[in-house]
């Protein structure tokens, strides 16, 4: 083992510059050559420690611990993760700045310079979560989308254009431009990253991240390793505080073969899913190897790497191999950089060939043969639930006849059959469930991939020369992840097609994804209302959580880019696509999926003669500056942030409030009341404010108070920035299900003293002036879902001390803990039901420090009748810094700490 990072310097040059790097060759001895075992996540780890050990917050002993990884037995220690840089999107990223503008506003009332706070890594902020589908199916639905973003997100933009004169290290990729991630993996990414050294030298390493979506691991297939955080904790990379993780497991997913000629990369992607959701996988690496890499783009890559959030993963690795450097220069890097690149990798033992190089060591190995990936689905309310395309129209009618629950509707037989009238537009519609609502060409997942874009507007082609169209009443859109997809539709000679059939252009950002579908026509969404009909979304994204995409339709299915075409011609999903006749064309001619389906060799055809690297050139050539709107904002340049009072979108958080110099002693916690008692698979989702805002909600009244209409509520994504707006969205989803009003969906619960059933945020602020602390009963995978800083920050601002969980998603825990929230763990075999809490109790809590923080901690519950239950549980402190957080009450106030400290 190396005894200095100074040994560990190697260093090689081209053309007459000389590049220095830290090599892992170095921590091998003569005996003991066991880079080439670790797989390739652990390496670039394992060279970030190497790089950046300091004797204080990353040391020798990570480095030897992480060093003797193996697949066989436990690994000891945790990982002090330090990324190269820091990206985030709109939603979650102007909470995390509204975050540094508090946090600098609070050094200056300690006394403190508040030109401390900066971003000590660089930062990217993409604009890509704020346009909604408000006009869809014409022309100009680019241009009015657009209009109606910066009229509804003026406040917000004006204080994001403010953090960039303000704030060091900090850029932002403007609205219009594309989504995070395909903007990342196109664009930002840079795989390796050169800085020059006062000596002359360029040091070089790989590039690295953490971003404040979880779909950031899209990144991983470019052989990037990253993944989703909160946003407090990417607050706390940005403010150059390691992230601390345990030494994890590395599951590798061998892929042998190829796809066959219907199967497309949004299948894999759905297939992966489900069978590494069965694994349980859960904060577990991912990585994939193989001979079957061989035969899949860097765009089947990344859509298989960004669906990690959904199979569980913290990510899923694909290692850099020929097909990266050929990416590289394909999306217009300069030869130089990707020359050096490779060079690197290739000196670092970080460099893979899939054809020769030995089967690094994974803690399990499990293997897919993509010939045997058939089209698929994924839903009607889950991502993990895959539905081959063969048996959609039987596990549909199976869904609406099940019991309500997370695969079934519980529809009477009635409702089953029922058929309603719509007249619309001169056109007479008989809707019965499953007519589709929305079909939309969404999200990162896909939009990424020319494969699956050039398949979408062929069988658009074939389908319009055919003479098909899509019926009226389904709100149909494109949403492509960058301009690069419009462009290369275009040099195909595909976007009319896809426009004739109702596909035009709404906005380059995550919109029907992320529940910005906007409204269906008032037509449709009255006969959905008066009839409570069961109608369908199909979308190519990567989320169908309830509640998701539109409040009205229910039943939500991921799919391709073709497939969603397919489905919006056909009007429903109760519908064998494969063997029925998806419509009538000309001439009264029954249209079947053999006539509308491209083989992959026209397919290819397309990609090889239109998508070249001087689209991406062209396209990426003004990135920050193209927008005139936006560069049109007019903002001060003052270190501190001017708060407006009246301000409904940007707020000062209460945080510090009441916060001392010196951190206080936590003590045990007493008499806790159960604000909710939710059952499993509660996801971000259900926890944090999404989607829009209801008219009779919390949040709606609060607005109405204070003089915004209904028409400018906005979403809560857009209203990130101020607590009182996101507070009374929280646990506020209209298909929450909490256990103490059985029956209800909503955001409900029962104020205990009165037994008044109301809505958990006057719940919580009725708790809150009696002096009462809450806490959260939840079963298995709480949290799953996107990495939502608010389910973290809102549950704290209601007052919530604790949750007890029989398990929880990887990135919400975190949140708790770094929101000083205590996340603690039934004991395996136990729950709230088997130990007979009803959520009538009052809980204490023997967590105390003076007596040290233990593995296990008692809870006492104690009966209205005064009868007691007393169990032990798990306390889910998952590395020593989660520790520190949770005494100082939050990471922020600590971050304050150590910089009143010096």
């Amino acid at each position: 083992m190396i005894t200095s990072k100074q040994s560990s310097e190697a260093f090689f040059e081209m053309k007459n510059q000389k590049y220095r790097y830290y090599s892992l060759a170095s921590l091998e001895t003569e005996q003991n050559r066991f880079v080439s075992t670790l797989p390739f996540s652990i390496r670039v780890l394992l060279e970030s420690l190497l790089r950046q050990e300091n004797g204080v917050g990353i040391t020798q002993e990570h480095i030897e611990n992480l060093a003797q990884w193996s697949s066989e037995h436990e690994n000891k220690g945790e990982v002090p993760f330090k990324p190269a840089r820091v990206i985030l999107q709109d939603f979650t990223g102007v909470p995390a700045v509204v975050d540094l503008a508090s946090l600098r506003k609070t050094i200056a009332d300690f006394g403190g310079d508040p030109t401390t706070i900066n971003p000590e890594v660089p930062v990217d902020l993409v604009v890509d979560h704020s346009v909604q589908v408000d006009v869809a199916g014409v022309k100009q639905a680019l241009q009015l989308n657009m209009k109606m973003e910066f009229q509804r997100n003026q406040e917000r933009y004006r204080f994001l254009s403010w953090a960039q004169k303000v704030f060091d290290n900090y850029r932002v990729v403007p609205p219009a431009t594309g989504i995070v991630h395909q903007v990342n993996i196109e664009y930002l990414a840079t795989v390796v990253t050169q800085k020059k050294q006062e000596d002359g030298t360029t040091l070089l390493y790989p590039d690295t991240l953490v971003g404040t979506d979880s779909h950031t691991t899209m990144v991983n297939g470019l052989g990037v390793l990253g993944w989703g955080v909160g946003g407090i904790e990417a607050e706390a990379s940005m403010l150059g505080e390691p992230s601390y993780f345990p030494i994890p497991e590395v599951v590798g997913v061998r892929f042998i073969n190829e796809l066959s000629q219907g199967a497309t990369a949004t299948d894999l992607a759905l297939k992966v899913t489900q069978v590494l959701r069965k694994q349980k996988v859960v904060g577990k690496f991912v990585e994939f190897f193989g001979t079957g890499l061989v035969s899949l783009s860097l765009a089947d890559r990344a859509t298989v790497a960004n669906m990690a959030p959904e199979y569980g993963a913290t990510c899923g690795f694909f290692p850099v191999d020929d097909e990266t450097i050929r990416y590289l220069r394909l999306t217009g890097r300069e030869e130089e950089a990707v020359a050096i690149t490779e060079r690197y990798l290739k000196e670092n033992q970080l460099f893979y060939d899939p054809l020769t190089d030995l089967e690094p060591n994974y803690t399990k190995v499990i293997e897919i043969d993509l010939s045997k990936i058939e089209a698929n689905l994924a839903g009607p309310k889950r991502p993990q639930d895959l539905v081959p395309l063969s048996e959609m129209k039987s596990a549909f009618e199976q869904a609406i006849s099940a019991p309500e629950g997370l695969q079934g509707f519980g529809l009477s037989e009635k409702q089953q059959t029922q058929s309603v009238a719509l007249d619309l537009g001169g056109v007479h519609h008989e809707l019965k469930p499953g007519a589709v609502a929305i079909a939309a060409i969404t999200s990162c997942t896909n939009t990424s991939n020319p494969f699956v874009m050039l398949s979408a507007g062929l069988v658009a082609k074939k389908a319009a020369q055919l003479g098909l169209n899509v019926p009226n009443y389904v709100k149909t859109s494109l949403a492509p992840g960058s301009k690069v997809v419009t462009a290369y539709l275009e040099k195909a000679g595909l976007l009319p097609y896809l426009e004739q059939l109702g596909f035009h252009l709404v906005g380059y950002g995550c919109t029907t994804c992320i529940g910005n579908s906007g409204a269906l026509k008032p037509e449709v969404e009255a006969v959905i209302k008066e009839n409570d009909l069961l109608t369908a979304g199909v979308l190519s994204g990567n989320r169908n959580f309830e509640g998701r995409i539109h409040p009205l339709v229910k039943a939500n299915y991921l799919a391709s880019p073709p497939l969603v075409v397919l489905y919006a011609l056909a009007g429903t999903v109760d519908i064998d696509v494969l063997n029925e006749s998806i419509g009538i064309g000309e001439g009264g001619i029954p249209v079947y999926f053999n006539d509308l389906w491209p083989t992959r060799d026209e397919i290819q055809a397309l990609i090889d003669e239109c998508v070249t690297p001087e689209l991406y050139k062209q396209e990426y050539a003004r990135v920050f500056s193209d927008n005139e709107e936006w560069n049109s904002i007019e903002t001060d340049a003052e270190p501190l942030y001017g708060w407006e009072e009246t301000s409904t979108y940007i707020a000062n958080p209460p945080y510090f409030s009441g916060m001392t110099k010196e951190r206080v002693v936590r003590k045990p916690l007493k008499q806790l009341a159960v604000l909710a008692k939710f059952g499993d698979s509660v996801t971000t989702d259900h926890i944090s404010p999404a989607g829009s805002i209801q008219k009779n909600s919390p949040a709606g009244h609060y607005l109405i108070e204070r003089g915004v209409p209904v028409r400018e509520f906005n979403s809560y994504g857009a209203r990130r920035g101020h607590h009182e707006v996101m507070m009374r969205g929280t646990l506020a989803n209209i298909r929450i299900r909490n256990q103490l009003v059985p029956g209800v969906e909503g955001g409900y619960t029962i104020f205990t003293p009165t037994q008044e059933k109301m809505a958990i945020y006057d719940a919580a602020m009725n708790y809150q002036k009696q002096g009462t602390k809450t806490v959260i009963l939840a079963g298995d995978d709480y949290g799953m879902g996107s990495s939502r800083d608010w389910a973290a920050k809102g549950v704290q601002l209601l007052g919530v001390e604790a949750v007890i969980a029989k398990s929880y998603e990887r990135i919400h825990r975190s949140n708790l803990v770094m929101m000083g929230v205590l996340p603690l763990q039934f004991k395996s075999g136990e729950d709230a039901d088997s130990l007979g809490l009803t959520g009538t109790e009052l809980f204490d809590i023997a967590i105390d420090e003076t007596k040290g923080i233990l593995d296990t901690v008692t809870v006492t519950a104690t009966k209205p009748d005064g009868g007691k239950i007393q169990f032990e549980t798990i306390l889910r402190f998952d590395s020593a810094v989660d520790i520190t957080y949770y005494q100082h009450g939050g990471i922020l106030p600590m971050v304050i700490r150590k910089k009143l400290q010096g």
